[in-house]
């Protein structure tokens, strides 16, 4: 069986238990990095992929002394380093250029043999010199040694795929969709603005997913969006389709779900058909019968798809709002009673609003088990993070099976009162395709879950592991608590070096009386027998620090594995300061055994890094 990723795998059976992966040989993926990195906070970034390279480090660039004043009578005086490129890179440039000039032929060659891009094409290589000509260091002939290290450090030479490579044509149910959990939100939960802006700012970060909680304005004459049972201020829900149509294939054409929270009169709900149907018009998708089986991404490019729970009769839709409150123990109830099929229902439904529904949401009727499968409809359930957690300790294969055919949404538990998020790892491990997180914060898990939506061209469709979608002859499916298999793969990073602090700070922002002592922390994100943090020593007083380390991480499912790179500034009470971070897919690296390539942060401005690798024979099987 073949997985995602560079190389592929066997699989085999052992002790009778489905896809226990074996290697003959474990392949070495090769990263080492030299991080050169211009960062500021995660929260103001939006053009986290672009690169100015006309920026970029001056190649032996010295940075000018800096004064710190102490107590009012002296100053502290430090002068900083010549600012040199690796060896590795001068080395690169001498054996693919002549006379001190690389030529488009001479970097064809170099894409082609070091960079292992076997398309590389004449044409690919002059674009590249076009989009260095207006440097001052760019020579009439060729490039000189410091627009070749520019061009090294842009993205054009990404450490991850800027392309939709993976196969589009299965089914939704097949892939990860990058999901926002109230996507209106401005801030926290309880008292916060409803807008459209977060909405836009979602779609414009490549989310396909986009929920709206429905319910009647004060007169009861119309529709508006907000989160029921608390004080937030609602938005029209106009303005919020709107902004959805404006936006929705900014990032990419594959389709945008909208999962509505319904809890409006019949007489709401057909006001809302229609101006459902009048904002989308042909934009909309709507299917004839309840779907078999789910459409792919690619046949529903440039579609939006609607995806709610079908419409109940006038005081069915009134209790369902009644049930929308605090329990006893803070959950908020995003479903509840307003969560299970009613055929009878659906027979007195308002007809325009049923037929906006492209993926019917629910739990089966009559306390029949979530789980069920059923051969001739698929499905969308949601559960909350507590829920999934409880349920994969006994139907963990269950859910797996489950969300081969049908669509899982996770969102956050209630008490998650400041639009905090949770571990999206145990979703996607159970094959959860919509685990739904709070867009409008920060943090670790929702650096994680970018990183996974970086992969794929960050079209925000990322097709599924084989091993989450396959099913034994024997009718056995993944069980992710007894198939975790042996080591896969073995990625080796190399942290070299950190440049650009110096031109966003001003030289007090990390430390008032000296210059900052960077060190970086790096490591995987991914089920648990992968997790793991390392990091480099502290390089003090420092604004351009040289780490030179190299770590080695061992994983077994790589398909899953998130590589994590945070860049702190060292303080002896243990409260770090913040300097940048970024999270990138293990199995989008592109990882030649001597390729240099660039990796970028999540911020407004860009990290580098740079590979080169010990070499080291392996078997790929």
């Amino acid at each position: 069986m073949k997985y995602p990723g560079q190389f592929s795998f066997h699989v085999a059976k052992r002790n009778n238990k489905p896809y226990q992966r074996q290697a003959a040989s474990i392949p070495l993926i090769s990263l080492p990095l030299s991080l050169s990195l211009t960062l500021q906070m995660d929260m103001i970034s939006e053009n986290e992929n672009e690169c100015d390279v006309t920026n970029l480090p001056v190649v032996s660039k010295k940075l000018p002394k800096q004064h710190f004043k102490v107590c009012f009578c002296f100053k502290r005086i430090f002068k900083h380093r010549i600012y040199e490129p690796p060896e590795d890179i001068k080395k690169l440039f001498e054996r693919y250029s002549e006379n001190g000039t690389m030529t488009v032929e001479h970097l064809q060659r170099f894409l082609i043999e070091v960079q292992e891009e076997s398309n590389a094409s004449k044409d690919s290589a002059q674009a590249i010199f076009n989009s260095l000509k207006h440097l001052n260091v760019f020579p009439r002939k060729g490039l000189s040694f410091e627009a070749f290290y520019r061009y090294l450090l842009s993205d054009r030479n990404s450490a991850i795929r800027r392309v939709v490579h993976q196969d589009m044509q299965a089914p939704l149910a097949h892939y990860f969709i990058f999901t926002s959990h109230n996507s209106y939100l401005t801030g926290n939960q309880l008292s916060s603005d409803c807008s459209e802006v977060p909405i836009i700012a979602a779609l414009k970060k490549g989310v396909k997913v986009i929920e709206l909680d429905l319910w009647p304005n004060d007169r009861e004459d119309g529709v508006e969006v907000r989160h029921g049972g608390t004080l937030t201020r609602p938005v029209e829900l106009i303005k919020c389709l709107k902004a959805i149509k404006d936006n929705a294939f900014s990032v990419s054409d594959y389709p945008v779900v909208i999962t509505f929270e319904d809890h409006l009169t019949p007489d709401l709900q057909s006001i809302v058909a229609q101006m459902v149907t009048k904002t989308f018009g042909e934009l909309l998708y709507r299917s004839e019968s309840h779907l078999k089986e789910f459409p792919s991404p690619e046949s529903l490019k440039k579609k939006i798809l609607i995806s709610t729970k079908p419409p109940k009769e006038l005081h069915e839709a009134s209790s369902s709002a009644k049930d929308e409150t605090w329990n006893v123990n803070g959950e908020h109830e995003e479903v509840a009673s307003h969560d299970r099929d009613d055929p009878t229902g659906e027979e007195n439904a308002v007809p325009q609003y049923k037929n906006l529904i492209a993926i019917h949401a629910g739990k089966p009727k009559g306390g029949k088990d979530i789980w069920a499968i059923d051969p001739n409809k698929v499905r969308r359930l949601s559960l909350s993070e507590q829920e999934l957690e409880d349920a994969v300790y006994t139907r963990g294969t269950d859910i797996v099976r489950f969300t081969q055919k049908n669509l899982l949404r996770v969102y956050p538990k209630g008490l998650r009162f400041d639009s905090s998020n949770y571990d999206p790892m145990l979703g996607w491990m159970h094959g959860a395709q919509m685990v739904a997180f709070n867009m409008q914060g920060y943090g670790k898990y929702l650096w994680i879950m970018q990183g996974m939506f970086r992969a794929n061209g960050g079209c925000g469709y990322v097709k599924k592991p084989d091993f989450l979608l396959e099913v034994t002859p024997s009718d056995e499916v993944f069980d992710p608590a007894n198939n975790i298999p042996p080591i896969q793969k073995i990625l080796k990073v190399k942290v070299y070096l950190g440049e650009g602090w110096h031109s966003d700070f001003r030289h007090t922002h990390f430390d008032r009386f000296s210059p900052p002592d960077f060190f970086v922390r790096v490591g995987i994100d991914g089920v648990p027998d992968d997790k793991v943090m390392e990091q480099t020593k502290a390089i003090e007083d420092e604004w351009l620090p040289v780490w030179n380390e190299e770590f080695e991480f061992k994983l077994r499912v790589p398909e899953l594995a998130i590589l994590r790179i945070e860049i702190l500034e060292y303080d002896t009470s243990g409260k770090h300061d913040f300097g940048g971070q970024t999270c990138l897919p293990v199995s989008e690296l592109r990882t030649a055994p001597s390729s240099f390539r660039a990796i970028f942060t999540s911020f407004h401005k860009i990290g580098y890094a740079l590979g080169s690798h010990h070499r080291r024979r392996f078997t790929k099987c």
